[in-house]
């Protein structure tokens, strides 16, 4: 889910296919270098953020308030997180210093996707006749100047942003069902609160799973505890998982029978 840069609200982005082709190559010896990290309006994702937080070393909480800016997404009323940016006069990227990004082998889907983003949010396993990639050349850039030729799949897979929306491709999916909503069918607080536990606090989700009545409630097979208790991203796909059948009934989470006091009929 990538915005185009606020410092070029003007540029008209081209729409693109999988197999569509582009020039481009960005390195630390082209002048425009890291000219792409400031300015910008990035929406992190669920993934993102668990990469992020693994990399410094922080709990979700502590990333979050670090980081990040909450706001709701516009026509679909969810909560998201904005990448909260450097308080000087380029509104710089917090990563970012002269020579790179520190934290490159985690950054962001929306780094990795530059210069493309996506405007379908449609990563499902046969998708592509679905798929809607746009490109923007920004003026300030030179990487396109490069003889670098690349297929938007191939971009995609080498920066591996291809992992990135695999694993969020079900989020992606509840956005996209909530923005087809009409504008007056509104969630609750709650279901919003649990909309954004769930993809960006990993470890409260955690917690209200085995410290809540949460296991007490539904019927869920021992494998699948054992594995969400040690595999964050498993959690979070089972997160999304009860979050469609929480919101649109979708799947089949089983509400157990309410357990019996011995001596009680």
């Amino acid at each position: 889910m990538m915005e185009i840069p606020n410092s070029m609200p003007n540029i008209e982005p081209v729409k693109f296919g999988p197999d569509d082709q582009f020039k481009f190559k960005c390195h630390s010896k082209i002048d425009c270098f890291t000219k792409c990290c400031k300015g910008i309006n990035i929406i992190l994702t669920p993934y993102d953020i668990i990469r992020l937080k693994r990399r410094l070393n922080l709990s979700s909480n502590e990333f979050l308030a670090i980081y990040t800016t909450p706001q709701l997404l516009e026509k679909t009323d969810l909560p998201v997180v904005t990448l909260k940016l450097m308080n000087d006069e380029l509104q710089s990227c917090p990563f970012v210093r002269e020579d790179g990004c520190i934290v490159y082998e985690d950054r962001p889907t929306t780094c990795r996707y530059y210069p493309l983003g996506v405007a379908s949010l449609s990563h499902k396993e046969g998708a592509d006749d679905n798929e809607f990639y746009f490109f923007v050349n920004e003026p300030h850039c030179h990487g396109f100047k490069e003889n670098r030729e690349w297929k938007v799949r191939e971009w995609r897979k080498d920066q591996g942003v291809d992992i990135h929306d695999e694993i969020n491709a079900e989020w992606t999916d509840i956005v996209v069902k909530k923005r087809s909503f009409p504008a007056n069918v509104k969630l609750t607080e709650q279901s919003k609160n649990m909309f954004f536990m769930v993809s960006y606090n990993i470890d409260k989700f955690k917690e209200f799973v085995f410290t809540s009545s949460f296991l007490d409630r539904y019927n869920i097979d021992e494998k699948t505890v054992a594995k969400i208790k040690e595999d964050e991203i498993a959690l979070f796909n089972f997160g999304i998982k009860w979050l469609k059948w929480l919101l649109f009934k979708e799947g089949d989470f089983i509400i157990q029978e309410p357990k019996k006091e011995p001596g009680k009929k």
